[in-house]
Parts: structure tokens; sequence; C-alpha cells
């Protein structure tokens, strides 16, 4: 008797809980729809960058909510603590002329809305389709207390997915040195440290000793007093 009344009493709990993680999850994707389309508005630089910012922790809240610890603190530390505060230095230092970028806005705003009616349409035919949709999908069930997140990430990575990775890890090199041949092409104004010159640079080439004579003023006597 005393077990079969435990039963709702469970149910109705987890009940309440599916029902805050439903009010969690539309309240964090009504955050991030918001913040991106601040992102791509918003006239200051960086208050596009702090909006960005703000998008990324409400993907890292997403990911949380879809039991993935690994991938949202990743987002957050990468992200959010290296990169974007990287960008918004060179935003705020940089001296940009917000009124030239403001000039071609409303030019390319009808071809960014079709992309982007596009892209929506695409993701919807995606999402409501029976084989690639998210209608059948359960919830995820309650992990065990011994479980790690990392280390079945990195299991699936570096044994089942090891050569996509590989793969990808060379195409980030070569757009590492690509971007770097690209910024040390020859210019005609632009200024070169030579290290090797610097390093091989001897004392007569920077100083130059030079014996005068000296000389006393006119009004001065010849034991240098007025």
């Amino acid at each position: 008797m005393q077990q079969d009344r435990l039963v709702p009493h469970a149910s109705g709990i987890r009940h309440s809980t599916m029902t805050f993680h439903i009010f969690i999850f539309y309240f964090l994707s009504t955050v991030l729809v918001v913040a991106a389309l601040g992102v791509i508005s918003a006239r200051n630089p960086v208050h596009a960058a702090l909006l960005l910012v703000l998008a990324f922790f409400s993907s890292s809240g997403l990911w949380l909510l879809l039991q993935a610890e690994f991938l949202a603190i990743t987002l957050v530390l990468v992200y959010v603590g290296a990169v974007m505060v990287l960008f918004l230095f060179v935003v705020m230092m940089l001296d940009i002329n917000v009124a030239k970028l403001r000039e071609g806005f409303w030019r390319y705003l009808p071809l960014g809305g079709v992309v982007a009616l596009v892209l929506v349409v695409e993701m919807s035919m995606i999402l409501i389709s029976r084989s690639g949709g998210f209608g059948g999908i359960e919830v995820p069930p309650d992990l065990p207390a011994g479980y790690s997140n990392t280390k079945e990430l990195g299991l699936l990575v570096y044994t089942e997915y090891v050569y996509p990775f590989e793969i990808a890890a060379v195409i980030l090199l070569v757009a590492i040195v690509a971007a770097i041949a690209l910024t040390l092409r020859k210019r005609k104004h632009s200024k070169y440290i030579d290290p090797a010159a610097q390093i091989g640079i001897q004392r007569n080439d920077r100083v130059r000793i030079v014996a005068m004579a000296s000389e006393r003023r006119p009004e001065e006597k010849e034991d240098g007093t007025p």
C-alpha cells in the first residue's frame, strides 16, 4: 500500500522537473535568438560583441540541458574567455568608421533577407522530416554517478572519429599557415624587422664616439667663472 502511494509522488516529481527543464529551454532559446538578432543589427561593434558573448552563454546553457557539460564549459572558456575577449579588445582599439559601415546595410538587406529565409526553410524541412526530425527522440535518461562526459567524448574522438579529427587538425593548420603567409606579404609601405640582423649587430655600428675640442664661452674667464 505504501509503494502504491510512492509511485504517483515520483511521477509528479518527474513531471515538475520536465516542466522546469522545458521552461529553462525556452528561456535560453529566446535569449539566444534575441542576442543573435542583436549581433547582426547592432550599430555599435562593441555592443555586437557583447551580445555575441550573451549568445555563447545561452548556448552553453542549452548544452548543459543536454547533459554535455564538457562542451558547455569549452564553449565558455574558449569562445567567451579567449576568442571574444580578444575580438572585443581589437574592436575597441581599432578606429572603425561606424557611419561608413551603416551605408551598405539597407543596400544588402534584401539579399540578406532572402538568404536567411532560404536557410530557415532548409532547417525547417530537416527538422520536420521523418529521417532527420527530432519528433521521435526521447528524453535522455539520468546518468550514473561515476559517468564522465569528457571520458566518453575522448574515447569517441580518438577511436571511432580519429581520422576526421586528424583531417580537421590538418585543415586548421593549413589555414593558420595561409593566414600568416598572407600577412607577411611584401608591401611598399610596410616596415619589417630582421631578427638575424638585430642579433648580429656590433657596437661600432650603433655607437660612434666623436672627439671634439672643448670650447669656452666668450663671457667666461680662464678659471670658468663668469
